[in-house]
């Protein structure tokens, strides 16, 4: 089996890609990233056929898709605020990106296509928990480019018989995740800022929730997904119906570090949704062995994984 992994050197991707990379099925793993986010130190130690290039480059596309039998579509401009600060940029990346993927993949014939949304299109939609039938409200441009990936998926589905699964993460977090550029997700922000003893800065009050998921459970959905070929054009929420505020977030991480931590807050961010949390019934219907990890123990992971690269001496805060 060959699998086309895009973004497969960033956070989640070369997290699926060294676990696809120790089993048995897949034969050939070939990454398409630009590296902009991603590292090739993320796939140091996996044998993997790394081609750097974007997305929107079609020949290059056409070049690792060739004999693929399964695609999965992970390459995107990440974050909210990038967004708002560089819409036009999000949509070529986001919407165009995915719809020359999908092309490329049902003219070369790909059985399979796994596609990344986001639980961002729900956005301002105030119901809880959040089931797929519910209307999108996106409050951001990242949010209506996910939508319009997951759009283009159902969208191929219908006219060309395509195989497709549009999964919808909910704040993924772990080991990889990029802490140390401006768009940061929450989580390694905090983790990187606790480690090298400075002050946690939160957006608003921190009582906004989230439904946080390890990066381990995302990996084994899709693995399961191609090891079975599970294809649906209705999107999947991916996240297992926690409900956990910043300072609970907080509070988890100050017991994981045995330490007090220094919390400054700043003014709520536009874009931002106030609460998330998954209704988990579809996933669990398509994938019944997919379980949960507590988020003291997925920090705990994620907090071991970035000691061990931080230059910095952890201190005692607050």
């Amino acid at each position: 089996m060959k699998v086309v992994v895009t973004g497969g050197a960033g956070f989640i991707g070369s997290n699926l890609v060294s676990v696809l990379s120790r089993g048995t099925t897949v034969r050939e793993i070939v990454v398409v990233d630009d590296l902009s986010t991603g590292s090739p130190d993320n796939l140091a130690a996996t044998p993997v056929d790394l081609r750097v290039g974007s997305i929107l480059d079609r020949g290059l596309l056409e070049r690792a898709v060739a004999g693929a039998d399964a695609v999965v579509h992970l390459a995107a401009l990440g974050s909210v605020p990038r967004s708002i600060d560089d819409p036009l940029r999000s949509h070529h990346v986001n919407a165009t990106g995915t719809l020359t993927v999908l092309d490329v993949a049902r003219r070369q014939g790909v059985g399979q296509v796994v596609v990344a949304s986001s639980s961002s299109v729900y956005g301002g939609n105030p119901v809880l928990p959040r089931t797929e039938a519910l209307r999108p409200m996106p409050v951001s441009p990242y949010a209506v480019s996910k939508l319009a990936t997951e759009a283009y998926a159902t969208a191929f589905a219908a006219c060309y018989g395509l195989r497709v699964l549009p999964l919808r993460f909910f704040n993924v977090y772990g080991p990889r995740q990029a802490a140390n550029h401006v768009y940061a997700a929450v989580v390694p922000r905090f983790v990187s800022a606790a480690l090298a003893g400075r002050p946690l800065h939160v957006h608003g009050d921190g009582r906004q929730t989230r439904d946080f998921t390890y990066v381990g459970g995302v990996v084994s959905v899709i693995v399961d997904a191609l090891s079975r070929a599970v294809h649906t054009p209705d999107a999947v929420n991916v996240a297992f119906g926690a409900r956990i505020s910043l300072l609970e977030l907080i509070a988890e991480l100050e017991a994981v570090l045995g330490r007090r931590l220094a919390v400054v807050h700043e003014p709520p961010r536009a874009g931002d949704a106030r609460h998330s949390q998954a209704d988990c019934t579809r996933l669990r219907e398509l994938f019944p062995q997919a379980g949960a990890m507590p988020i003291s123990e997925g920090l705990r992971r994620t907090v071991e994984w970035y000691a061990t690269r931080s230059t910095h001496q952890v201190v005692p805060v607050g």
